[in-house]
C-alpha cells in the first residue's frame, strides 16, 4: 500500500484487525493463519499525525486468489516438507554494554535469500515498538541489537522473520523468534509512602503490632533482585529501644513495656529496606515511621489543697459557693483526666451540688436548697475525685487512694420572714358540715424568735370562697355549707396559698390542701316503677340508684315497707345493685302499689312505690291498655316460641287423656252390668311405670283439704280458674259432676257407705269437656316448662324416652278389664314367692 499518498507525515501505522501487521514502506502481512471465504475481508489501515493532529484511514478488501500459479512444474505435484527449524529464545542482557552493533541470532531458508523481520514488544511499550533497536542482514539472516535494552519498558520481544526469493514470492511460512531480556538488579527498593504514621496505647505489653512498613522493588520479580530485608537504623529520642520490626514481612511490634506517654508521647524510626536478600551489596532505601503513643488513664486525678473553705448566705439557693481545681497528668481533655466530683459525706439533706466546668477541669460547688443558720451555722463536705474513664494500673506501680477534700462552708444570718411549719398542712372536712366549721389551725413561726407573736395571716386572692383564716389566730373555717356537686367544690379538694407577714413586713407562704370528703346525703331510688306481671308471675327486677360515691352507695338492702303487703309480697337479693320482687302466693289478678324501701351502704334509706299490674296474660304485650304507648310499657324478656318436639308432645298427650277416658268409661260401665265393684278398685291395677327419680316432699298453698264428711285423706288442686280436679282417697273412688256458677268438677263416684250397691252414671261426661278442661292447662304448662329459675328458656324439660318394651303378657289386671276376662287372674299363681304379697294386696279373697 502506498502510504505517502495518503499522508506522507505519518508518525503512527496500524492496522484496524491484529491479523494484519503494517509496516513502514506499506508492506501488509498477516501474523496468523487467515482463511478467505467467499465473501471479501475487509480492515482498515489508520495513519496518525500526532504533531499535527491529523488521522487518515485506508480501506482494504481482500478477495481470494482461485488462480494456480505455474512457477515450476514441481509445484504441481505433491512434495514433502523437510521439519522446520524452530530456534530456542535469545536472551540479551538487560543494559548490556556491548560491542554494538550486537549478534542475537541467525536465521536460514533452504528456498529464500532475502530476509526481513518486524517485532512487537511485550510491556509498557507493548503498543510502540522501539525503533531501529533490532535489525537483520537480508543476505545472512543475522538479527543484531542496535543499542542496549530496558527490562522494566520492554521485558521480552518477538521477532516475526520472512524469507523471500528476489522477486518477491515467500515460499515458507514466516519464523516466529522470542527475544527475552536478562534482569540486571539496576532498581533500588522504594518504599510506597514517604511516612508512615502508627499509634499505640501506652502501656501496651511486648508483641502488640504497632503497624507494618512497605517497600517495592521495579526489578524481575520473585528473584533476589526484589527480595527485601528491613531493619530498624534508628529511634528518636535515642532511649533504650522500645520497638522491633520483622526483617521479610516489615511489621513493627512493641519490643518493651515501658510506654509512658508522660516521659515520651512520640517515636521517630527510621527504617532500611535493601534487596539482594539483606546482602551488604544489595540496593537498599530508607523510610520514616512516626509512632504516637495513646493516652490511658494510669494517673489518678488529685486535690491541690486537702481543705477549702466557703460561705453563703442563709435561704440562699442556686447560688455558687466554691470552685475546685485538681491535678492530672493524663491528656488534656481526655476521658483518662476528665474529672468527676462527688460529695461522699455531710449532704445527707441533698443542700449542696457539685458539677464539673468541661473548659477548666474545676468543680463548681452550689447550694440548692436554702440553708437555715438558726438550725446549723456550719456544715462540713467530704468530696472526692474520678476520672470519666477507669483507672488503668501502669506496670511495676501500685494501686493508689481515692483522692478527698474537706469544704467547710459558713452560713451567714439574714433576717427572714415567718416560716410555717409544715410547708403543706392537709385538712379533711366532711360534706354538709355548716357555715363556719373550725377545719383546722395553721401557724408561722419568726426563724430569730422561735414563736408566732405579731403575725398576720391572709389567704392569697383567687383562692377557695368556701375557705376562710382568722388573721391572728390561724384558724381555718368553712365559709359555706360543702357540697361536692356545686361549683369548684365538684373537684372534691382545693389549695389554698395562706401568707404570714411579721412586724417587719417579712413576709413567708405555706399551702393549705383541704379535702372534703364525700357524705351520705342522698338515699337510693328505684328508676322505673311500672312493671305488667303475665300469670307466670315472673319474678321483676328492681334496680336502684343512688348519688353518693363508695362507701355510702352499694350494696343496697331492699324490703317491702307495708306490713300488710310483705305477707303476699316478697324481695329477693340479686346482686349488690338489685333485687327481685315476686308475689309470695296466689292473688287475684289486678293492679297492685307496693312501696319498695330501699337503704345504701351508709344506712341512708328511701321508699319507691312499684306499681305492678297482675294479669291474666302469657306475654307483657297482651296486657296492653287502650292509649298506651307500647314504648313505655316495661320490655318483657326473650318470646317463647314453641317447637315442632313441644307441639308434638301436646297432640299426643291430649290423644292419651282422650284414650284413657274413653277406657275408663268403657270399663266402668261394662263392670256395672256385669261384675260388682269392688271395695278398691284402684288397688287391682298394677301398672307398668318408669321412674325418672324420687319426687320431693313439698307443701303449697294451691293444696288444699277437701271438705268431705266420707274421705278424711282427700286433696283437691286449685288452678287459677275454678276449676278443680278432685281425687278422693279413702274407702273409694268418687267421679262427681257439678255444673254451675263457673265451678266444674271431675271425679269418681262410688257409693259412700260401702255397700256394695253400684252407682250409675259414672262415665257421662264427653270429650268436649275433658279437652275443655285439659287443653288450656297443657298450653300453660308446656310454655312453663321451657323456662328455669331465671326465666330463661331450656331446651332440656320435654325429652323422649326410649322403647321400654312390650307390656305383659297377661294383660290389664285392673277393674277395667275386658268384660269378657272375668277375674282371669289365674296367672298369679305361677308368680315368684316374693310376688305374691303383691298378688295378695291386689285381689280381695
Amino acid at each position: 500500500v502506498n502510504l505517502k499518498e495518503c499522508l506522507q507525515s505519518a508518525e503512527l501505522i496500524s492496522s484496524s484487525d491484529p491479523v494484519f501487521k503494517i509496516l513502514e514502506d506499506g508492506s501488509v502481512y498477516t501474523t496468523s493463519v487467515v482463511s478467505l471465504s467467499s465473501e471479501k475481508k475487509t480492515f482498515a489501515i489508520l495513519l496518525k499525525d500526532i504533531q499535527e493532529h491529523i488521522e487518515k484511514k485506508i480501506h482494504v478488501n481482500l478477495l481470494a486468489d482461485k488462480e494456480k500459479k505455474t512457477r515450476h512444474a514441481r509445484d504441481t505435484f505433491l512434495k514433502r516438507t523437510k521439519r522446520r527449524w524452530g530456534p530456542i529464545p535469545s536472551v540479551m542482557i538487560e543494559n548490556s554494554l556491548g560491542p554494538f552493533p550486537l549478534q542475537i541470532q541467525q536465521v536460514q531458508s533452504d528456498t529464500a535469500q532475502n530476509y526481513t523481520i518486524y517485532y512487537s514488544a511485550s510491556g509498557p511499550g507493548i503498543d510502540q515498538d522501539p525503533k531501529g533497536l533490532f535489525y537483520i542482514e537480508k543476505e545472512t539472516g543475522n538479527i543484531f541489537a542496535t543499542r542496549a535494552v530496558d527490562r522494566e519498558q520492554y521485558p521480552s520481544f518477538q521477532i516475526i522473520c520472512f524469507a523471500s526469493t528476489p522477486d518477491g514470492y515467500s515460499p515458507e511460512v514466516p519464523l516466529v523468534h522470542t527475544i527475552r531480556i536478562e534482569d540486571d538488579n539496576d532498581n533500588a527498593p522504594y518504599f510506597t509512602q514517604d511516612v508512615f504514621e502508627f499509634c499505640v496505647p501506652e502501656n501496651s505489653k511486648p508483641g502488640v503490632i504497632v503497624g507494618k512498613m512497605t517497600a517495592e522493588d521495579r526489578d524481575e520479580p520473585f528473584t533476589l533482585h526484589t527480595t527485601l530485608k528491613y531493619r530498624i537504623v534508628s529511634q528518636a529520642p535515642p532511649v533504650t529501644p522500645v520497638f522491633g520490626i520483622h526483617g521479610d514481612t516489615g511489621v513493627i511490634t512493641v519490643l518493651s513495656p515501658q510506654l509512658d506517654r508522660e516521659l515520651v508521647s512520640k517515636y521517630t524510626l527510621l527504617i532500611e529496606a535493601r534487596d539482594m536478600a539483606g546482602q551488604p551489596f544489595g540496593l537498599c532505601t530508607t523510610g520514616t515511621a512516626i509512632i504516637k503513643l495513646e493516652d490511658t488513664n494510669d494517673n489518678a486525678p488529685s486535690f491541690k489543697h486537702m481543705q477549702y473553705e466557703a460561705r453563703v448566705e442563709e435561704n440562699r439557693v442556686n447560688a455558687e459557693i466554691l470552685r475546685i481545681s485538681v491535678l492530672d497528668l493524663d491528656e488534656p481533655g481526655s476521658p483518662g483526666s476528665g474529672a468527676v466530683f462527688e460529695i461522699i459525706r455531710g449532704n445527707d439533706d441533698r443542700s449542696f451540688e457539685i458539677t464539673t466546668d468541661r473548659n477548666t477541669n474545676e468543680g463548681v460547688l452550689c447550694v440548692v436548697k436554702g440553708l437555715d443558720y438558726e438550725s446549723s451555722k456550719q456544715r462540713t463536705l467530704v468530696i472526692s475525685v474520678n476520672n470519666e474513664a477507669p483507672y488503668v494500673l501502669a506496670p511495676h506501680s501500685r494501686q493508689l487512694a481515692q483522692s478527698t477534700s474537706t469544704v467547710i462552708v459558713h452560713v451567714i444570718d439574714v433576717d427572714e420572714g415567718p416560716v410555717f411549719k409544715p410547708c403543706l398542712l392537709t385538712l379533711e372536712v366532711k360534706e354538709c358540715e355548716e357555715m363556719g366549721t373550725l377545719i383546722g389551725r395553721y401557724v408561722a413561726e419568726d426563724p430569730e424568735t422561735g414563736n408566732s407573736e405579731g403575725i398576720c395571716y391572709r389567704i392569697a386572692p383567687g383562692q377557695c370562697n368556701w375557705i376562710n383564716i382568722a388573721e391572728k389566730t390561724g384558724e381555718v373555717r368553712t365559709s359555706k355549707v360543702l357540697d361536692r356537686d356545686v361549683g369548684e367544690m365538684r373537684r372534691g379538694q382545693c389549695n389554698i396559698t395562706v401568707l404570714a407577714i411579721d412586724r417587719n413586713g417579712k413576709t413567708g407562704t405555706g399551702t393549705i390542701q383541704v379535702i372534703i370528703r364525700p357524705g351520705n346525703k342522698n338515699y337510693p331510688r328505684i328508676a322505673k316503677t311500672d312493671y305488667i306481671m303475665c300469670r307466670d308471675r315472673k319474678p321483676i327486677c328492681l334496680t336502684a340508684q343512688d348519688a353518693d360515691v363508695s362507701p355510702f352507695s352499694m350494696p343496697f338492702v331492699y324490703r317491702v315497707a307495708d306490713r300488710s303487703l310483705s305477707a303476699s309480697w316478697k324481695v329477693t337479693p340479686h346482686n349488690d345493685k338489685s333485687a327481685y320482687l315476686s308475689p309470695r302466693g296466689e292473688i287475684p289478678f289486678g293492679k297492685y302499689t307496693i312501696p319498695i324501701s330501699v337503704s345504701d351502704n351508709g344506712g341512708k334509706q328511701g321508699v319507691s312505690y312499684i306499681t305492678v299490674n297482675y294479669c291474666n296474660c302469657d306475654t307483657p304485650s297482651d296486657c296492653i291498655e287502650e292509649g298506651t304507648d307500647p314504648r313505655e310499657l316495661p320490655r318483657a324478656g326473650p318470646s317463647v316460641s314453641l317447637g315442632v318436639w313441644a307441639i308434638l308432645a301436646m297432640i299426643l298427650g291430649s290423644l292419651l287423656l282422650l284414650l284413657i277416658l274413653i277406657t275408663i268409661c268403657g270399663c266402668c260401665g261394662s263392670g256395672v252390668m256385669h261384675r260388682q265393684v269392688t271395695d278398691d278398685c284402684a288397688n287391682h291395677n298394677l301398672i307398668i311405670s318408669n321412674t325418672e327419680a324420687p319426687g320431693e316432699e313439698v307443701m303449697d298453698q294451691n293444696i288444699i283439704p277437701l271438705q268431705n264428711t266420707n274421705d278424711q285423706g282427700g286433696y283437691g288442686i286449685k288452678t287459677g280458674d275454678q276449676q278443680t280436679f278432685e281425687m278422693m282417697k279413702g274407702k273409694g273412688h268418687t267421679l262427681e259432676s257439678i255444673k254451675g256458677g263457673g265451678h266444674q268438677t271431675l271425679g269418681s263416684v262410688k257409693e259412700g257407705g260401702g255397700g256394695g250397691q253400684p252407682v250409675m252414671d259414672t262415665c257421662r261426661y264427653s270429650y268436649s269437656e275433658w279437652h275443655n278442661f285439659t287443653h288450656p292447662r297443657l298450653g300453660e304448662k308446656v310454655h312453663l316448662c321451657r323456662q328455669d329459675e331465671e326465666q330463661k328458656h331450656s331446651e332440656d324439660y320435654l325429652l323422649s324416652y326410649n322403647y321400654e318394651g312390650k307390656g305383659s303378657l297377661a294383660g290389664s289386671v285392673g277393674c277395667c278389664s275386658d268384660q269378657h276376662e272375668e277375674e282371669a287372674l289365674d296367672f298369679l299363681d305361677q308368680l315368684e314367692p316374693k310376688f305374691r304379697t303383691l298378688a295378695e294386696t291386689c285381689i280381695k279373697r
